[in-house]
């Protein structure tokens, strides 16, 4: 019994001593966990603010260790500087959202507040061209619409009185030398009657009444002042019995069928608008009714106050329903479209000098390009140079991508090996002596 267990036990040990020393001169196989000497950190990152790297191991201020940034594994050889790498779980935790850049026309429709005016080239203001006293005022109250050659007030005034003497007399004169033999006489007093007429003509006295004075002689002592256009009287300058002079503003007439608007435009919508575009306005005043009209003029200044430009709207008024100073609702219709390539405008990041978007290479792989934008309209902004029809987005949470992309690029530069000195040369004249 007691030799087959010795027997038993040297046969182990025998075995384990042969299999001790195979496994010790048997190859070492390599380790499945990669040693932590090849995978250094490229640099160190503070928790609390990602902004802020080192390239030793650090702490910052509350004592907390920078947390160790590693090379990606996969290759990223085609990487620009700049290019970002997200995952889908965070691309999806984000709301990161794109979409395509489309080649399509680009058209602008400008919406502002506007506000009714007269139309400046059809106001009248009447003064008399000669002193006197008004004696009757048939056109006494504002608001009042008048008609072309009506009959506003008389007045009285020695000027006018002498000027119908001159002109009866230079009647009388012709009267009797018109069948003189000498011309020269029949002709001065032609001459005298006509200057004596054109007078009278020059001091607004109205037609009627000078073909009255001339068949019955008789001269008024007051002369009638016609209104020469139709319109509103928005102005009277004197009552009856006033004394007045050239000074005086009698009347202020202003003609409505036709008004003017003013509105402002902002300056981005400054490139789309153009002379004789069509317009469209609303008032609450008129409820249902939509006015037809046009841009007549693009003012050549900016407002100070608002930084905007005045344009100037002409509307039809037949019907007097556009009064002054009413507020308006305008609508213009850019005439202007632009074949351009078109994305939202929500995509472009402006960061100081620089204008760029983020544009998808592949799933979470974005990179940053520099655009240049043209006109924009509603939501949508024209690329003139720097991306292509076709192209995909990213449309919102681009700032946390493009804040990520410039901690990429920065870092980047950060690692790169720093240019090697020249060696140190000899200054100009310098010499060695043994």
């Amino acid at each position: 019994m007691n030799k087959q267990l010795l027997l038993t036990a040297t046969v182990t040990l025998g075995i384990g001593l042969v299999g001790g020393y195979w496994l010790a001169q048997s190859p070492k196989q390599e380790s499945v966990v990669q040693p932590a000497e090849d995978r250094k950190p490229l640099f160190y990152r503070s928790p609390m603010n990602p902004s802020v790297t080192s390239t030793m191991p650090a702490k910052d201020n509350m004592g907390m260790d920078y947390l160790p940034v590693y090379a990606e594994e996969e290759d990223k050889t085609d990487d620009s500087a700049g290019s970002v790498r997200i995952d889908a779980a965070t691309v999806q935790n984000i709301g990161v959202r794109t979409s395509f850049a489309k080649q399509t026309l680009l058209s602008h429709v400008v919406r502002a507040v506007g506000r009714v005016a007269y139309d400046e080239e059809h106001i009248v203001r009447l003064h008399p061209k000669t002193e006197g006293w008004i004696e009757t005022l048939r056109a006494d109250k504002t608001g009042q619409r008048v008609r072309k050659n009506e009959e506003l007030l008389s007045i009285y005034s020695p000027q006018l009185v002498a000027s119908q003497q001159e002109y009866v007399l230079a009647l009388n004169n012709l009267k009797v030398l018109e069948k003189s033999p000498i011309e020269e006489i029949r002709r001065g007093a032609e001459e005298l009657v006509k200057s004596s007429r054109e007078r009278l003509k020059l001091l607004d006295v109205p037609a009627h009444q000078l073909h009255d004075l001339t068949d019955s002689q008789s001269i008024k002592k007051s002369l009638h002042i016609h209104t020469p256009a139709d319109g509103i009287v928005i102005n009277i300058g004197a009552r009856e019995g006033q004394y007045v002079t050239p000074e005086t503003e009698l009347y202020m007439i202003a003609d409505l069928s036709k008004v003017w608007v003013y509105a402002e435009i902002y300056e981005y919508e400054l490139p789309w608008v153009k002379e004789g575009d069509p317009v469209e306005m609303r008032l609450a005043g008129v409820p249902g009714r939509t006015f037809k009209g046009h841009l007549a003029f693009i003012y050549p200044y900016a407002e100070a106050k608002t930084r905007t430009i005045k344009v100037r709207l002409v509307f039809d008024n037949a019907d007097l329903l556009l009064k002054p100073d009413m507020f308006t609702e305008v609508t213009i219709h850019a005439g202007k479209q632009l074949d351009a390539v078109v994305i939202p405008s929500e995509a472009v990041i402006r960061s100081g000098a620089q204008t760029q978007v983020l544009v998808v290479r592949g799933p979470g792989k974005f990179e940053p390009r520099q655009v240049t934008t043209g006109l924009s309209s509603d939501d949508n902004i024209a690329i003139l140079d720097g991306l292509a029809a076709g192209e995909e987005v990213v449309t919102s949470a681009q700032f946390l991508i493009d804040s990520e992309s410039k901690l990429n690029e920065a870092t980047a530069k950060m690692m790169e090996p720093s240019p090697a000195q020249p060696p140190a040369t000899l200054r100009s004249g310098a010499h060695n002596h043994d």
